[in-house]
């Protein structure tokens, strides 16, 4: 899992890193997962640890967030 291996380096607490695969996996359901290059959750794993990086912890508002950042309609 991307989000996962982004967190591999940083100190977040067992909670943080479910509030953030939360979002990812959901916006890769979202995305119905079908053959999308890794960039593409690349980039939507970046943009939820950006804006958890600003203090954002709604799973939705993350998701949205992520998806919302790519020229991909789920």
């Amino acid at each position: 899992m991307a989000v996962r291996r982004l967190l591999e380096h940083a100190a977040y607490d067992p909670e943080t890193v479910r509030i953030l695969c939360t979002p990812y996996d959901r916006a890769k359901r979202q995305l119905h997962d079908t053959g999308q290059p890794d960039i593409v959750r690349e980039i939507i794993a970046q943009r939820i640890l950006e804006q958890a990086a600003r203090g954002e912890r709604d799973a939705d508002r993350l998701c949205d967030g992520a998806l919302s950042s790519l020229p991909i309609r789920p």
